[in-house]
């Protein structure tokens, strides 16, 4: 086996330390030397990850969550998603989000891919999986402080949202995009 050649643009670590350590999300702050033998510094947001969940209705349509999402002051549609918990297997996470915020589970899971949705100042990466044979069996059980309402949207509908700047949000649009490029157009 060929070694692998060192990579000419990494940075190298000199000093590490967190800025700020909120519920679950921690701010860091590292002197990094680059390149070219100079230092900076680099800041950065930690995230436990996530995961995001394509739910395919046997009709067709796509089951989204209309969501408030306060740094933006405004609501958003999005796919169901939610973090990980520590030491949680990401499967594990995916059946528990799509139940707790659709009161939906899945007979057919696939996991589509990863995404990491800020590479520039956050290490957050998003696990992305396809559920079909979907079943409803009970309500919504959400979060306390967690406020949204459950829609079942065409493809057609869902694309026209995206044209139109209605659906922004950068993991629902990626992981439509690979459930996508795994079924073809919906």
């Amino acid at each position: 086996m060929k070694p692998q050649q060192p990579d000419a643009l990494h940075e190298q670590t000199l000093e590490s330390g967190v800025v700020y350590r909120g519920g679950f999300l921690e701010v860091w702050r590292d002197r990094v030397r680059l390149p070219d033998g100079s230092e900076s510094f680099r800041e950065y947001i930690r995230h436990p990850g996530a995961v995001v969940i394509v739910p395919l209705l046997t009709s067709g349509d796509l089951l989204f969550e209309r969501q408030f999402r306060y740094p933006l002051g405004r609501s958003f549609w999005e796919l169901p998603a939610g973090k990980i918990d520590a030491g949680e297997d990401i499967h594990a996470t995916a059946v528990r989000e799509l139940r707790e915020e659709t009161g939906h589970e899945a007979g057919s899971w696939q996991h589509l891919g990863t995404m990491h949705p800020c590479i520039g100042y956050s290490d957050e990466r998003i696990e992305v999986f396809l559920a079909r044979e979907l079943e409803e069996v009970s309500r919504p059980m959400l979060d306390d402080g967690e406020f949204l309402e459950i829609h079942a949207l065409a493809p057609a509908r869902i694309r026209d949202m995206i044209l139109q700047g209605v659906i922004t949000d950068a993991k629902t649009i990626t992981a439509l995009h690979l459930a996508q490029l795994h079924l073809g157009p919906f």
